[in-house]
């Protein structure tokens, strides 16, 4: 699962990596939320690729509302050719979404300090350097004729370094695959639904400020050294839901 992520690079250094034609107009966002507009990097009907904003949380084009998008912030990767909402987007409507890290929240066993409860946690890479996660992108057409566009983040397995922590992580690609996952014309992309090596990732405790999606600005990705001792625990262990972990 990916439900809160973050993006902080400077434009130039998005435009670089992503090879868009200018610097996007961005702002740095540091607890980016489903059901809020994301930038997502797509091919354009020029053939070029293009930085555009959607709704995080996709809508298909054949869904009575938009409601529906909420249930649909994140795609399996296994079951993208077959499953209805995402068979289309699949095929023919690839995106990357950039990023700098995401959250996941891990589980903290109770002890005679605190109670159970579970502790966000900021995966990234080692050296801090952008990446793309795959995405998929959808219009959707109202009844009254309003025009959305919408994402999903699609996810898969996770690595070693993710695991402990939930058994689900975003598909990350290698920027030597993004024309690949980006061109519709090439159809079988499986192979590059897979984790991505946790050789080249790290993940660190951080605030418990980043729960609540209010909440947006740079100390929600620094380390908390106050979580370190926590995370030493058997992750299996329940704990109970940070407030906002989830919008829904």
């Amino acid at each position: 699962m990916c439900g809160r992520y973050e993006l902080h690079a400077h434009p130039a250094a998005i435009a670089l990596a992503f090879g868009l034609p200018r610097p996007p107009h961005l702002a740095a966002r540091y607890n980016i939320a489903p059901m809020t507009d994301v930038p997502v990097v797509r091919v354009g009907a020029t053939r070029e690729r293009e930085l555009a904003h959607m709704r995080w949380g996709l809508v298909p084009r054949w869904a009575r509302d938009a409601s529906i998008g909420a249930k649909l912030i994140n795609a399996r990767g296994e079951t993208l050719a077959v499953r209805r909402a995402f068979e289309m987007p699949y095929r023919r409507h690839r995106c990357l979404i950039p990023a700098n890290g995401f959250y996941e929240w891990l589980a903290v066993a109770a002890s005679s300090q605190v109670p159970a409860h579970k502790r966000p946690m900021h995966v990234g890479m080692k050296d801090g350097e952008l990446f793309g996660m795959g995405g998929l992108c959808e219009r959707w057409l109202s009844p009254d004729g309003e025009v959305l566009d919408t994402c999903t983040i699609v996810t898969t397995d996770s690595n070693d370094l993710v695991r402990p922590i939930h058994d689900r992580m975003p598909l990350i690609l290698a920027p030597r695959d993004y024309e690949r996952w980006l061109d519709p014309a090439r159809a079988d992309v499986r192979d590059l639904i897979a984790p991505y090596p946790s050789s080249e990732m790290s993940a660190y405790p951080v605030s418990m400020r980043v729960n609540s999606a209010r909440h947006d600005d740079a100390s929600l990705i620094e380390h908390d050294a106050r979580g370190d001792i926590e995370v030493l625990h058997d992750a299996h262990e329940p704990a109970p839901e940070p407030e906002q972990e989830s919008l829904f």
